[in-house]
This record gives C-alpha cells, structure tokens and sequence, in this order.
C-alpha cells in the first residue's frame, strides 16, 4: 500500500466518524442544543445568591420559637421518646 492509499483510507475513515458523531449529536441535542438552567448574565438571582441582606427576626420571636422547642423537648423527654 503505497502513503496516497493510506491517506484516502484515513479520510473516509475520519469522514465516517464526523457522520457518526453528527448523527449522536443531532438525537441528543449536542452542544448546538438549548442550555437547561438560568442563562448566564441573568439578572433574576435571589438575594442569598447576590449576596444582599437577610431577613432578621425579632426578639420576641425569638422568643416564642425558644419557648416553643422548650416545651417540645419536655414533652418528648417525659413522653422518653429518643428522636423527636
């Protein structure tokens, strides 16, 4: 087999493999396909993704929340459940 033989083995070889590929890439949407998710340089983030500020609670919720858990330790400490 002489090198021009070699050669036109090899790009029918390769011309084989980009129709392979073009044809995987067309049935599962390849890399021209439409991205999932959030585009990027959207401009609809959430705050905790940005950065900005929480949401505080008040003392009195505090409060109420501390009293609460409380009880519901008790209860389940005189109920002698081990998992709430």
């Amino acid at each position: 087999m002489n090198v021009n033989e070699i050669v036109r083995l090899l790009r029918a070889e390769r011309d084989k493999l980009d129709a392979a590929i073009q044809a995987l890439e067309d049935v599962s949407g390849g890399a021209t396909g439409k991205r999932r998710g959030r585009p990027p340089g959207s401009t609809n983030r959430s705050t905790s993704a940005t950065g900005g500020k929480r949401r505080g609670m008040s003392p009195a919720a505090r409060k109420r929340i501390a009293a609460a858990m409380k009880a519901r330790w008790a209860a389940a400490k005189k109920s002698g459940k081990k998992r709430l």
